[in-house]
């Protein structure tokens, strides 16, 4: 393998809004952790608390143009 072809990896502290850290590794350079708004502790969809949003009606409209439910 030749020298200096590869970036530098390094090891990380990931911290989230909701409080909760984690180590990952990365290549970028600008610090030793990284913030995030949202991750897999506080996700909609890990959780299970996911909603289905229904912008204008278009969830029943799909219906009644189909005759479902």
């Amino acid at each position: 393998m030749k020298n200096e072809t590869h970036p530098n990896y390094k090891t990380v502290t990931v911290v989230c809004a909701c409080g909760e850290t984690f180590l990952t590794g990365t290549t970028k350079t600008a610090s030793d952790t990284m913030r995030v708004d949202i991750c897999s502790k506080c996700h909609p969809f890990y959780t299970g608390k996911q909603k289905s949003v229904d912008t204008g009606g278009r969830v029943d409209k799909f219906n009644k143009r189909y005759n479902r439910g």
